[in-house]
């Protein structure tokens, strides 16, 4: 049987220098070798439009992936299809509006607590913490699991950092373990499907029955890294934009209507997730190489939102770009469907921050200390309030 020879890899994601600072070397890949192959990931996509296409045809590039069980994206058409119409309703407009409140509490008190110090990590210290409290309320879990879910979470990291196969069985064990302990508490309660988010997926159906444990267990699991990591990210990100550019962090103050736009194109510009992963059904020509049925892909989108080609000069902040060519959701039928939930918990965050503070700053005596691959944005970040 033939084997297509392995191509000789093109680059290490894992380098010094993609550690160092990663946006510098995918910006460097784009426009030297936008499709490259690395034995790390395979395949790496590094432009919009190749990314664009990647994400849109699910017939080539398919989202199934993962060795375990990834509800809804680790799938196809069209089972996807099924199970992302039970998701999307959990961040419906109208259940934004109805957490917005809880949501604006939890922000209000931990920002108020965290300014109590005029000097502080912003994320080992605010971040990290706000987004684990913000998505316990969201589920509907009690405070007693914010610091075993903030520890999870870095933990989870960690392992996909390290590629650690057995760390990585054992996290995904653990939360198997805190899902099926409060699919437990509610079942005991008779909970109604009205009392919290977790409550309300067990009342769901898919094909006539009821979704099972596992099912559950992993649609939690997708929202929980996809919103603690990539939260806390995101919001790292844009303080730091914000405190290195004073004029337009006071401009924001005194235009609040600006934020969302604002925080988008910061988000742009530093995107606080950078892969996700495909692989191929067929072989096919992608930037002028060809891919193997079969062989993985890693879409990068901290590159295509920072590519020349779609974006005038994108290094620049610019409030009048076209906000339908930023991939920061992503695009298609595998769009983030909590983004509402990420805008909203972003926007009051901000505001919040910048209206109890009068200026945010770097600390001069403690550089920030960039997130390195698989994360995004900063390990540390040592502010400076007033």
């Amino acid at each position: 049987m033939h084997h297509p020879q392995k191509p000789t890899p093109d680059w290490d994601p894992f380098a010094a220098c993609a550690v160092e600072d990663q946006r510098a070397v995918y910006d460097d890949m784009r426009r030297r070798c936008p499709v490259a192959y690395s034995d790390a990931l395979q395949w790496s996509i590094f432009r919009h439009d190749d990314v664009l296409r990647v994400i849109t045809d699910h017939q080539t590039f398919s989202n199934n992936v993962s060795r375990h069980l990834s509800v809804p994206n680790g799938m196809d058409p069209p089972e996807h299809t099924v199970y992302r119409a039970i998701i999307v309703k959990y961040f419906s407009p109208d259940r934004m509006r109805a957490f917005e409140p809880r949501c604006l509490q939890i922000v209000t008190e931990r920002t108020a607590q965290a300014l109590e110090h005029d000097r502080f990590d912003l994320i080992s210290g605010y971040a990290l913490d706000l987004a684990v409290r913000i998505h316990c309320a969201f589920l509907g879990w009690p405070q007693e699991l914010h610091a075993e879910l903030a520890d999870w979470t870095v933990r989870s990291s960690a392992a996909t950092r390290a590629r650690d196969q057995e760390s990585l069985s054992q996290v995904a064990r653990e939360f198997q373990e805190l899902v099926g302990e409060m699919v437990r508490q509610r079942r005991e309660s008779n909970a109604q499907a009205a009392d919290d988010a977790t409550a309300s997926l067990m009342h769901e159906t898919v094909d006539g029955r009821p979704l099972d444990e596992r099912e559950i267990a992993s649609i939690l699991r997708n929202w929980t890294v996809g919103e603690i990591g990539t939260m806390s990210a995101s919001v790292g990100i844009v303080v730091h934009f914000l405190a290195v550019r004073p004029e337009l962090q006071d401009r924001l103050r005194s235009e609040p209507a600006l934020l969302p736009a604002a925080i988008d194109e910061i988000l742009r510009i530093h995107g606080p997730l950078v892969t996700n992963r495909r692989v191929t059904t067929q072989t096919v020509a992608l930037g002028g190489r060809t891919i193997e049925a079969g062989e993985r892909l890693s879409i990068n989108w901290v590159s295509a939102n920072r590519d020349e080609r779609a974006f005038d000069d994108p290094d620049e902040f610019s409030l009048d770009r076209d906000p339908s060519k930023n991939l920061l959701y992503g695009a298609g039928i595998h769009v983030c469907p909590g983004a509402p939930l990420a805008r909203m918990e972003l926007r009051l965050i901000m505001e919040e921050l910048l209206a109890r503070t009068t200026r945010i700053e770097l600390d001069p005596e403690a550089p920030p200390v960039l997130a390195a691959y698989p994360a995004s944005g900063y390990a540390e970040l040592p502010v400076l309030v007033a």
